[in-house]
């Protein structure tokens, strides 16, 4: 009976320890700035079909998508822009998503490498993740000019860092 239960108290530890170690995005915060003009904005309308073992981190997935539409940059006549057919083309578009290709462990960071699909093109892009408590913090560089967004007509000029605030659980 003794062995019984220790082999119930052993078994049910370990499923819990399995249960803490593999997570979900429960929400999340997208924030942007396009650099060359100092303009900050974020995206909404989020869903995320990720799972996240921190144990294995090689055998997590990222994906997911925000609204187009949902655009803020704190100004409505730019954000009405933005979602117009001359930049993000929200109503042929409609959503912005990623899909992991490779999540790696280096040092104190996760590198999630996948595909981001936006507008009607889809290149291959890293993010650096911080895990923080309950939270993952994403960080990326990408240019609109690469997806078919030219807001300025040199490259360099079109660079947007993009910030992901993941809430887990």
């Amino acid at each position: 009976m003794k062995y019984s239960i220790t082999l119930v108290l052993l078994v049910f530890s370990m499923l819990l320890a399995n249960a803490q170690s593999s997570m979900q995005i429960s929400s999340a915060e997208v924030r942007f700035t396009f650099v060359d003009d100092d303009v900050t904005g974020t995206l909404t309308g989020f869903t995320s079909e990720s799972s996240i073992d921190f144990e294995q981190i090689e055998n997590s997935r990222f994906s997911g998508s925000v609204e187009v539409e949902t655009i803020s940059t704190g100004n409505s006549f730019r954000n009405w822009s933005l979602r117009r057919s001359k930049y993000f083309d929200a109503n042929t578009y409609p959503r912005i998503a990623f899909e992991s290709t490779s999540v790696q462990q280096e040092g104190n960071s996760i590198v999630v490498k996948g595909i981001l699909s936006l507008k009607n093109s889809s290149k291959e892009i890293s993010f650096r993740f911080e895990k923080k408590d309950k939270q993952l913090i994403g960080k990326t560089t990408v240019y609109s000019s690469d997806f078919g967004i030219h807001i300025k007509s040199e490259r360099e000029k079109n660079k947007v860092l993009v910030v992901l605030i993941f809430k887990l659980k």
